[in-house]
């Protein structure tokens, strides 16, 4: 999700009259989509030499891409150590170490010289909602040293020196992670790539293609295109002709809401200036225009209008940070994100000369970037790191019944962590109540003088006749062997 946009000028923001295509053309590599991935993968080529053209149904950015919080650290959806036994370690740190890549490809882009107004801000965290201070020194240990990553790990009271609430606990800071404004971002990378030579064209569905031959050709209502190679980069709305490929996503729609100013308040409970999720993907969030709260929470497997919720996140923010009270959500938005089974994003060569650049949900604005970076040199130089994501083949999402396995597998995963933290916020509660208590039964025992006393130096203990010890038995002479004679102190003989 993006912050406020109405403040900034669309030629600013990229934004501009709307070229449909009307006219047959060829070019290199024709990409259909014109969200994150299509428009990295559309710089990236133009950057290197090629024509290029975008092809979009409707507008650039107009679902998830473009409403998005604009968070980027490096990583996927699929956790590290199930990366790790899916893979092997080594491939995992190659793949860690694209999606850095990824990340960096952003920070280069994102500049206030590149697109006026992105207001990048650095530090990103993670924190849990269950006590995992055991598991994190692992996990610090693995980033840091195996993956070359930069982290830091949080104590509970940092996190919540930072964080005035008892929801989290441990944290894992991502110094080098950063958020920019996600709609801009999408905008200015399709002003970057125009610059570059990319040709755009919104309005444009496609009708049909024929990737057979070395040409390929695409048909849209008014004009054909053939190119060399075409970038299947669009997300569950790739529509008829491309079918199959939109039916290996599971749709998952997220929303989330902005508030209205809450003033310094805000920066008493929430002292972090980075964005904020925890380790369940619950909850997403941060501080935007100086003192609101963007948040991100709510999801479902069907669309629905983002303004339904606005109630889900007021309760849900009332719920994390109490002392915040009943704030009031003045801004809306929501967009379907394309997420797999497996968990890795799609990225490869389906044919020769057809490639996908898809399934980005939960994986975050690194992937995408990596995507295009990867796709683009594939083509153009030859790269064949796609290749590592060959074992996370297309896999069918489950058509209807799968939306609602999902839809039910999310809900048991929010309540499962919501029953996690409670029952970890308990234990906490308890174990400081039981602390407290014997505090106070040690301080009454001082002041009455009847607290345990220590023995003087060289004292027995007063243990009764019936609790005293026996004296060990001595020792028994094995077989064969002669019980030797009491020793009086004498001369042996």
């Amino acid at each position: 999700m993006s912050e406020t946009f109405t403040s900034v000028a669309q030629e600013e923001a990229g934004f501009r009259d709307r070229a449909r295509l009307s006219f047959d053309l060829d070019a290199d590599i024709c990409v259909i989509g014109a969200g994150l991935a299509g428009l990295s993968i559309a710089l990236e080529a133009a950057r290197l030499g090629a024509s290029v053209a975008v092809l979009e149904g409707r507008q650039i950015g107009w679902n998830a891409s473009g409403n998005q919080l604009g968070t980027v650290m490096p990583g996927f959806a699929l956790p590290l150590t199930e990366l790790i036994e899916r893979i092997g370690f080594e491939d995992a740190r190659e793949l860690w170490a694209m999606s850095k890549e990824g990340a960096e490809f952003v920070r280069a882009n994102a500049t206030e010289a590149n697109m006026p107004g992105i207001g990048p801000s650095d530090g990103v965290l993670e924190v849990s909602n269950v006590d995992a201070g055991d598991r994190l020194i692992s996990r610090l240990q693995m980033l840091h040293e195996d993956f070359d990553t930069e982290v830091e790990g949080w104590q509970v009271d940092r996190v919540r020196e930072a964080l005035k609430t008892d929801h989290y606990f441990h944290g894992v800071y991502y110094p080098r992670g950063f958020q920019v404004d996600g709609r801009k971002y999408v905008h200015g990378l399709a002003a970057l790539a125009r610059r570059a030579g990319a040709r755009i064209f919104e309005d444009t569905p496609v009708v049909s293609i024929d990737h057979s031959g070395i040409r390929k050709r695409i048909v849209t209502p008014s004009a054909r295109l053939r190119a060399t190679h075409i970038v299947l980069a669009g997300n569950i709305h790739l529509g008829a002709p491309l079918r199959r490929l939109s039916e290996t996503l599971l749709p998952v729609w997220r929303y989330a809401g902005i508030t209205a100013p809450l003033g310094e308040r805000l920066h008493e409970i929430i002292a972090f200036k980075g964005s904020v999720m925890d380790s369940d993907g619950v909850d997403h969030f941060r501080i935007v225009d100086g003192d609101r709260l963007m948040w991100e929470s709510p999801e479902t497997t069907w669309a629905a209008r983002p303004q339904r919720f606005a109630g889900s996140v007021r309760r849900r923010i009332r719920s994390i940070f109490p002392e915040l009270g009943d704030v009031a959500i003045t801004d809306m938005f929501g967009g379907a994100t394309g997420q797999t089974v497996h968990g890795m994003p799609q990225i490869g060569q389906l044919r020769k000369g057809l490639w996908v650049a898809s399934g980005f949900g939960r994986q975050g604005m690194n992937t995408s970037a990596m995507a295009g970076q990867l796709i683009a040199r594939s083509i153009l130089w030859g790269d064949e790191r796609w290749k590592l994501f060959s074992p996370f083949e297309l896999v069918w999402a489950g058509g209807a019944t799968g939306r609602v396995a999902g839809q039910l597998v999310g809900v048991w995963g929010r309540a499962s962590s919501a029953a996690a933290g409670s029952l970890a916020r308990y234990r906490e509660r308890a174990r400081l109540k039981d602390r407290e208590r014997e505090a106070r039964l040690a301080e009454a025992n001082r002041a009455a003088g009847t607290g345990p006393r220590r023995p003087p130096p060289g004292a027995r203990p007063n243990v009764p006749p019936g609790l005293r010890p026996r004296p060990a038995p001595p020792p028994q002479p094995a077989a064969g062997e002669v019980e030797p004679a009491p020793h009086d102190g004498g001369v042996s003989q």
